[in-house]
């Protein structure tokens, strides 16, 4: 189970998010009123897609044997809607290396069953307390 802590002080949007052993700093662009020192949260949710779906896609090819896949880039945009309350995410997964059809076919289909894209396509509950 993931466990993360996120504090913010008096400093509008700069918030201190933690885990038991790392730290980052998630803030909004100044155009939206923050000082820009970190991800904004936008961006934290589809680095967390795009992480995921690299990690998922090197550990199934280093399983195969698939030393040919020499790197693989992930981009992610996230884009939201409030008024209709609808959020859109395209993923563009680049494969570097000497690949067959058959191999990038089942390589998207691992990434759509990456954890976070799993998360993402299904039902999330959030249960909140106030102490």
């Amino acid at each position: 189970m993931a466990k993360i802590s996120a504090t913010i002080g008096s400093a509008l949007y700069k918030t201190e998010i933690k885990s038991a052993t790392n730290s980052i700093i998630s803030d909004e662009p100044v155009s939206a009123g923050g000082q820009d020192l970190g991800f904004s949260p936008e961006e934290l949710l589809a680095s967390a897609l795009a992480a995921c779906t690299c990690g998922t896609l090197r550990m199934y090819a280093n399983r195969k044997g698939w030393v040919e896949l020499t790197d693989i880039q992930v981009d992610v945009t996230f884009s939201r809607d409030v008024q209709l309350n609808v959020s859109h995410m395209t993923r563009t997964i680049n494969l570097v290396g000497d690949l067959k059809e058959e191999q990038k076919t089942r390589l998207l289909a691992i990434a759509n069953k990456c954890p976070i894209h799993n998360t993402l396509t299904h039902t999330i509950t959030i249960d909140t307390t106030i102490t």
